[in-house]
């Protein structure tokens, strides 16, 4: 008993601090591994929850504290007659009308204007009744109900450059009107801009005489709430929905759901490649060891002391790659949130500048799978170590493998076979949880497959005649240890495979979207109402536009948000006066439309959420009726991730009796320069709507739409760089290792005869064949990898498809870089462990 003390307390001294203090390197690097891919996962985990929790805030803010809602399905809103009928309803202690409109100031700043019955609103949501609204602080005359003061949040005033009694001009749907500032709205946050008037001044200064957007209702106290929302949904219009704070909670987390799930899904993989690496470092401080190992258990350590010790070793880096990540998952955060948003670039939470808050479940969270990824990383080093026969250890630290044995696939085939089945399962609440699942067996499939891969791609080159002893010398090396060139592939292929996957998607996507845009810009200028919801280009206004000179064509569009589930984002209703079966990048043959019926087109997005497909019916809230429409097709839609539904501008007039238009496609005569025909169109523009549009052309819209796409995966392209720097870096720690580990290989060599140069040569060639054959597997499994990404994650996740682009360029560039820094990274080593004296290498042998 006190032998295996003593020789327990002699291997914690011995194989943790003896171990790190003499190849520090290889222990920091394993830890720095953890640590990226733990602060990758907390810093989008950070960022996600700080934006939501920002975002929510300042729905709340816009919301106020009602107890339920009812919302319009479309932005001109629904008959104010139904306020009477809500108020009236059993259960229902308050109902406060609300006027809801996105307002722009004098520079074009959007603010959210409310329009309040200040009583009912004093009782719904005291918090958007301002302090000084109605009270001693208007002064004189001033009064709740003047149509002429406005109440500004701190963000708004700052916003519209507003100050006390200020007057300022608003612009919403085509009308401009002008208010006094005669109060704040100290109850809203910093961040939003929110102001306030009455009721009666929105509707009739901004077009919307008879129209709510929302009516907040407070139960009264023990009301039944099941038996009030049944009652409420008996009595709304299909232009409007009852909304509950369960319903606007799940609305506002499925606005980027997928896209933060995503990411920290490719955080995942990246920690998943330091877990990779980690086994990496741990195979090799085994294999150096063995003899050390050896001698303990000579001595009488136990071989589950010496797992268990392992294990200890492989929980310390675990910690410490994971503390460290934490730390930098914090600074990570703060950077991007400074540099992206809150929304890394999706675009979700557009202007919003959350704070970072942290977050010690989580840190806890990312804590524990940092050290169960290093604990994974060190059960087959641990359990090698430990089946490893004393005797002959004690005399090697070569390849356990006999050389005559055949390494097996089929371990690797079965991963690989379930990765298969897994990535054609459905997903799972929304999510590819499947598919990344799939990602994973792949990447571990193709780490197990290593050895035999190598022998099987080592093996023609093996029986060519060899140009040289110390080529044949690689090869035979080479081809007679498959585990230590596993062990040396296992960092490049993971960390070459996530990039290439990772480069492959975004390719794809990227191509995909420039030849979308090309299919759906085919006019010469574009113009744009800013504000199109509530009005926009009547038919006299049109008319002129189309008699423009230099214009030979013009197709009107008008874009209409609406609501078809209160837990789902809004989705855009298209009406465009050419025929969208026929200008539309169709995907599939369309249906025959059913006489009488009414066609839409739905984007790709818009079929899979609400899982329609054409010759379908579907029902959509126009003008205070339910409208059935007729699904004729589908069509590709990258700009809208939450759906799009197209339909002819005629029918759109006839379902809404809506005649107004908010875009224009414009064709111009041949020779006719784009700059003089825009400035013609503003000109022939009502002069209320002038200030308010916008005309570009095609290729600017195109530049626009690409930013915006590099600014969404800018964090992808950083995953990118980050999997290339590991996998460089990995590969230079694998080499000089192993390379340090021959020495007395190296002293033999030089004592039969063979020269310093060919030695270098020979570890050149070793490096360099593994360079490539960890090339060639990390593009096969990055390959295979993107088509889940490509095919499963992003149909699930987005709802949309693409074409595979193979970047053949970045595949060329990154083979070079690998096999030149395998070649590099194995000859610089080996000048370290050739440089003493033949003598001194061979020294333990005598």
């Amino acid at each position: 008993m006190s032998a295996d003390r003593g020789a327990g307390a002699l291997a914690r001294r011995w194989m943790i601090v003896g171990e790190w203090r003499a190849r520090p390197g290889r222990v920091m690097l394993a830890a720095l591994a953890i640590a990226v891919g733990v602060a990758l996962g907390f810093a989008v985990h950070l960022v996600n929850r700080s934006a939501l929790d920002e975002f929510g805030r300042a729905i709340q803010a816009v919301n106020g504290e009602a107890d339920l809602q009812v919302h319009a399905t479309a932005p001109v809103g629904f008959d104010e007659a139904l306020y009477p009928k809500l108020a009236r309803i059993p259960g229902v202690a308050v109902a406060s009308p609300v006027v809801e409109v996105t307002a722009r100031g004098p520079v074009g700043e959007p603010i959210t204007l409310l329009g309040l019955d200040i009583l009912r609103a004093g009782h719904a949501t005291p918090s958007l009744v301002g302090e000084r609204l109605g009270g001693a602080a208007f002064g004189g005359g001033d009064s709740p109900f003047d149509g002429d003061v406005i109440a500004l949040s701190a963000a708004a005033q700052h916003a519209l450059g507003a100050r006390a009694e200020s007057q300022i001009t608003l612009t919403a749907g085509g009308r401009s009107a002008s208010f006094r500032v005669s109060g704040t709205l100290p109850a809203v946050g910093e961040e939003q801009r929110l102001g306030v008037i009455d009721i009666a001044a929105a509707q009739w200064r901004f077009g919307g005489l008879g129209r709510l957007q929302r009516i907040d209702l407070r139960l009264a106290p023990g009301a039944d709430r099941d038996a009030v929302e049944a009652a409420i949904h008996k009595a709304l219009p299909a232009d409007a929905e009852l909304v509950t704070g369960q319903s606007a909670a799940r609305r506002t987390d499925s606005l980027s759901r997928a896209y933060r799930v995503n990411l920290e899904m490719l955080a995942m993989v990246a920690l998943l490649t330091g877990g990779f690496l980690v086994y990496s470092a741990q195979s090799l401080s085994v294999t150096l060891r063995r003899p050390q190992f050896a001698l303990l258990r000579v001595l009488g350590l136990k071989r589950r002391a010496l797992i268990g010790q392992l294990f200890v070793e492989g929980a310390l880096v675990g910690l410490v790659g994971a503390g460290l990540g934490i730390g930098l998952g914090l600074a990570l955060a703060a950077l991007a949130l400074r540099m992206f948003g809150g929304d890394l670039g999706g675009g979700y939470f557009s202007g919003a500048r959350p704070q970072l808050a942290f977050a010690p479940v989580a840190a806890g969270v990312f804590l524990a799978l940092g050290l169960a990824v290093a604990l994974a990383g060190s059960i087959l080093p641990a359990l090698a170590a430990a089946r490893a026969q004393p005797a002959v250890a004690l005399k090697s630290a070569g390849d356990v493998v006999d050389p005559r044995h055949r390494p097996s696939a089929r371990l690797a085939l079965l991963l690989l076979a379930v990765a298969a089945l897994a990535a054609f399962a459905p997903p799972v609440l929304e999510l590819p949880l499947f598919g990344y699942g799939a990602i994973a067996l792949l990447l571990a499939g193709g780490i197990v497959a290593m050895p035999w891969l190598a022998r099987l791609l080592l093996t023609p080159l093996r029986r060519l005649p060899s140009p040289s002893p110390a080529v044949g010398l690689a090869l035979e090396r080479l081809w007679g240890a498959p585990g230590h060139a596993a062990i040396a592939l296992c960092g490049i292929v993971a960390s070459v495979s996530l990039m290439v996957a990772m480069a492959v998607m975004v390719s794809s996507f990227r191509g995909s979207v420039e030849d979308w845009l090309t299919q759906v810009l085919p006019s010469d200028l574009y113009l744009r109402i800013l504000t199109p919801d509530a009005t926009g280009l009547d038919p006299a206004a049109q008319a002129r536009l189309a008699a423009t000179p230099g214009v030979t064509g013009i197709s009107y569009r008008k874009t209409l948000m609406l609501r078809l589930a209160p837990d789902r984002p809004a989705v855009a209703l298209i009406a465009s006066s050419a025929d969208p079966g026929r200008t539309l990048p169709m995907l599939g043959a369309p249906k025959p439309i059913p006489p009488g019926a009414t066609p839409v087109w739905l984007s790709e997005p818009m079929a899979r959420l609400y899982g329609k497909h054409p010759g379908d019916t579907l029902q959509l809230p126009l003008a205070g009726q339910p409208a059935p429409v007729f699904v004729a097709g589908v069509w590709r839609d990258y700009s809208r991730q939450f759906g799009a539904i197209a339909i002819a501008g005629g029918d759109f007039t006839r379902l809404t009796g809506d005649a107004t238009r908010g875009e224009a496609a414009i064709d111009l005569a041949p020779g006719v320069p784009s700059d003089r025909a825009a400035t013609a169109i503003r000109a022939a523009l009502p002069a209320a709507l002038a200030s308010e549009a916008t005309v570009v052309r095609p290729k600017e819209i195109r530049a626009i739409a690409l930013q915006l796409f590099d600014r969404s995966f800018a964090v992808t392209y950083a995953l990118e760089a980050i999997a290339i720097v590991v996998g460089l870096t990995g590969v230079a720690a694998t080499f000089s290792a192993q390379t340090l580990a021959r020495a007395k290989e190296f002293g033999m060599l030089r004592h039969i005869g063979v020269k310093r140069r060919q030695i270098m040569l020979m570890l050149a060639v070793e490096g360099g064949l593994l360079g490539a054959v960890g090339v060639a597997a990390g593009l096969s499994l990055g390959v295979a990898m993107s088509q889940v990404l490509i095919h499963v994650v992003n149909p699930q996740s987005f709802h949309w498809t693409m074409e595979t682009r193979l970047p053949w360029g970045l595949f060329a560039s990154l083979a070079a870089a690998l096999v030149v820094a395998s070649a590099g990274t194995a000859v610089l080593a080996g000048r370290g462990a050739t440089a003493g004296p033949a003598v001194r290498a061979v020294r333990e042998d005598w």
